[in-house]
C-alpha cells in the first residue's frame, strides 16, 4: 500500500496512544474509573490517549475537525476533513485487564472515509485502509472470509446493554441466528470486531445502536477486504439510520439480512 501522509499520521497517532494504555495497562494503579451509568465507563488513561492523539493530529494539520466520543472540535476547523476517533475501544476489558482493547482512527474527507487505522497494542496489530487500495494487516493484504453459508460461519456481536429497548428485539435476532450459524464471539471492542471480520477471523457482524467513532475506521477496513457493511434493511444509511450495523462477506450479509427481514418490526421500528 503507497503510504499516504495522512495514513502516516492516523498510525503515529495511533500507536503514540496505544503505547501508551499498553503502558498503562502494566500498572493498574495509574487506572482511574469514573462509572457514569451501568456499564458506561470514563477512563483517565483514555482521556489521556485522547489528548496524545488530538497532539499528533493537529502538529501537522491544525485546522482539521476531530470528532470523538468525549467532545466535538468545530470552532475555526476544517469540517470537510474531519478525524473520527475512539482512544480505547474497549475501555471495560482495559479496567479488568482482559487483553482486547484498541485504539481507532478514521478520516472522512467531504464525507467519505478515507483513511482508517486500528491499532491493538497489547497484540502489536495494526490494520490499515485506503479507500481504493485496499486493506493491510501489519503490511500484509487482508481478504476477509470466503464462507458461503451461516452453518459455518462465525459471527461477532456485542449487546445494546446501554440502550434498554434494544435488548428485547435484538435478543430475538440473536436467538434465530444462533440456530444457523456455528458461533457467536465477542471481543469487547467493537473496532477489534470489525477488523477479524476484515481478516477472515470471524465471518460477520452485526450490532444495533452504534455510535460513528465505533464502526467507521473499521467499515473502511472490511470494505477495502472485499466485504459488505449495510443498516438492518440492506441499505447503506447505517450512519443516520439507528446505527444498526451489519457485516461480512456478501454471502454472510445477505445471510443476516434475510433473518433480520423475517421479523418487520425489528428492521423497522429500530
Amino acid at each position: 500500500m503507497p503510504m499516504n501522509p495522512i495514513l502516516t499520521i492516523a498510525i503515529r497517532a495511533a500507536r503514540k496512544a496505544g503505547n501508551f494504555i499498553a503502558k498503562n495497562y502494566e500498572i493498574p494503579s495509574s487506572i482511574s474509573i469514573n462509572q457514569k451509568k451501568i456499564n458506561n465507563f470514563m477512563v483517565n488513561i483514555d482521556h489521556n490517549a485522547e489528548f496524545l492523539i488530538h497532539e499528533v493530529i493537529y502538529k501537522s494539520y491544525p485546522k482539521h475537525t476531530i470528532l470523538s466520543k468525549k467532545n466535538i472540535e468545530l470552532i475555526n476547523k476544517d469540517q470537510n476533513i474531519q478525524w473520527v476517533i475512539d482512544s480505547l475501544s474497549g475501555a471495560s476489558n482495559f479496567i479488568r485487564r482482559f487483553p482486547y482493547f484498541s485504539v481507532s482512527i478514521a478520516v472522512r474527507i467531504k464525507n467519505r472515509t478515507e483513511v482508517a487505522v486500528i491499532y491493538d497494542p497489547i497484540h502489536n496489530e495494526l490494520f490499515t485502509a485506503i479507500r481504493g487500495q485496499g486493506a493491510q494487516l501489519n503490511g500484509y493484504r487482508l481478504r476477509g472470509s470466503y464462507a458461503k453459508n451461516l452453518n459455518n460461519a462465525i459471527l461477532a456481536t456485542g449487546f445494546p446493554s446501554q440502550l434498554e429497548e434494544y435488548i428485547t428485539p435484538y435478543t430475538t435476532i440473536i436467538r434465530k441466528l444462533c440456530m444457523k450459524c456455528v458461533d457467536f464471539r465477542r471481543t469487547g471492542s467493537i473496532a477489534l470486531d470489525l477488523a477479524y471480520v476484515a481478516s477472515g477471523r470471524m465471518d460477520g457482524f452485526l450490532e444495533m445502536g452504534l455510535k460513528p467513532y465505533n464502526f467507521v475506521a473499521g467499515e473502511l477496513i472490511i470494505r477495502e477486504s472485499s466485504g459488505l457493511v449495510t443498516d438492518f434493511i440492506g441499505g447503506h444509511n447505517y450512519f443516520n439510520f439507528r446505527n444498526n450495523t451489519v457485516a461480512g462477506n456478501p454471502y454472510i450479509v445477505k445471510m443476516i439480512l434475510s433473518i433480520l427481514c423475517e421479523d418487520i418490526k425489528i428492521t423497522t421500528k429500530y
